[in-house]
């Protein structure tokens, strides 16, 4: 009998972009080969400029490899489909809209709403809103929320639109250290780290933080830059759930070490070409 394949399975993967005035060609990632599991959490960092976001974007189908194959439960990735939802940094609500309308308007107005009734749509609104704490504010607008609130909302719309994978790119860069911490264990809740592997989502979170990154992840993958590629895999053998308390595990500190380690170099020399540019 045939394995099942991976929830998500990248084979040299590359992507090249082109200056459109120059027609320059730039190899952003190469050779990039991952399998990840279905209910994983997998975390990548790296230094800035490695690809991690390009990456990112050519799972959701945002954009398209140069070379090499994507695939999701074994079947071609050519484009962005409902099965796969991205969550952004920067929000990316509408400000006309209140908490309950942002949250719902996937299903409203788009393929993820069509298998339920308007009543279960409702009711699937208020599910997420209620299980990212923001029932209190379901009237409100994104202008009259905190930073850390707004980022509930996109969470809740993200899981109220039903994807089995989720795709994270430094969703939690723009808070401030505490409401980051607060998150990154709420984020765990919400994911569903006390639920069987099998009920829970498959997750790609992309981050600069290497202790956000071992905090969340069962697998750390470090990429190198220039082109970016996967330096190496790490897995994070740290019990679930996790609370604020395992940070102070020796393994916790030892991981978060080699992972610097292994991006030190690289990272120092991303801030020296910045200041140089």
């Amino acid at each position: 009998m045939a394995s099942t394949p991976p929830k998500l399975r990248l084979r040299d993967v590359s992507k090249h972009f082109v200056a459109p005035r120059t027609g320059a060609r730039t190899l952003a990632v190469a050779n990039i080969s991952l399998d990840i599991d279905s209910g994983e959490f997998v975390c990548i960092v790296g230094p800035s400029g490695c690809g991690k976001s390009t990456v990112l974007n050519l799972i959701a189908g945002l954009d398209n490899a140069t070379g090499g194959t994507l695939e999701k439960d074994g079947q071609p990735i050519t484009g962005p489909g409902p099965d796969r939802g991205v969550m952004f940094q920067d929000y990316a609500l509408m400000p006309w809209q209140n908490v309950a309308d942002n949250v719902g308007f996937g299903l409203r107005h788009g393929t993820p709403g069509k298998p339920f009734t308007p009543q279960q749509r409702e009711e699937r609104i208020h599910h997420f809103i209620e299980l990212v704490g923001l029932s209190a504010a379901l009237k409100k607008y994104p202008h009259q929320l905190s930073g850390g609130m707004r980022q509930r909302v996109a969470l809740a719309r993200l899981l109220a639109n039903g994807p089995d994978v989720l795709l994270l790119d430094e969703p939690l860069g723009a808070l401030d250290a505490q409401t980051r911490l607060i998150l990154q264990v709420e984020l765990l809740r919400i994911w569903g780290e006390t639920l069987p592997r099998e009920q829970r989502k498959t997750a790609v979170f992309i981050t600069h933080d290497i202790e956000e990154a071992v905090f969340l992840a069962d697998r750390v993958v470090v990429m190198s830059s220039h082109p970016g590629r996967v330096r190496e895999i790490l897995p994070v053998d740290l019990p679930r759930p996790r609370d604020e308390s395992i940070r102070g595990d020796l393994r916790f500190g030892h991981l978060v070490e080699a992972i610097w380690r292994l991006i030190r170099d690289e990272a120092r020399r991303a801030i020296d070409d910045r200041a140089a540019a």
